[in-house]
């Protein structure tokens, strides 16, 4: 299966993950499906450039250099995904469930590619579309 990680699940990964139960850990069943060898990871451009811009703007949940995620992620066999026009295009057309326009490129992305979401969000979860929740 070919999975796009949203960027919390993604900075989880890329971080090895928190231990199982502490505070702000990585699902199990997220940690499960990136540990499947039988699965394929893909990571947005919308990723890295949320992560940019939520570091550069100070915020506690996202100090991580985007340029060495990137690197990290590509040096670890991540697939990564561009931002296409069908793309940009293709948010218009979702419902107006989630207002914050990285997960809902992250969605249009998923949707277009025929890759299936990964996402720890309820509200992303929500959306119509391959979406996994966990």
């Amino acid at each position: 299966m070919r999975l796009l990680l949203d960027t919390h699940i993604l900075l989880w990964a890329a971080a090895g993950g928190p231990d199982a139960g502490a505070p702000g850990a990585m699902p199990i069943a997220a940690k499960a499906l990136i540990q499947d060898p039988g699965n394929d990871l893909v990571f947005s451009a919308a990723s890295i450039w949320e992560v940019a811009i939520k570091t550069g703007l100070g915020r506690s949940d996202f100090q991580v250099d985007a340029h060495l995620l990137r690197r990290g992620l590509l040096d670890n066999g991540y697939e990564e995904l561009a931002i296409s026009g069908v793309h940009a295009a293709a948010v218009g057309q979702l419902p107006p469930i989630h207002r914050d326009p990285f997960d809902r490129l992250l969605v249009a992305q998923a949707a277009a590619e025929g890759l299936t979401l990964v996402t720890s969000d309820a509200v992303v979860a929500s959306y119509p579309g391959p979406i996994r929740a966990v």
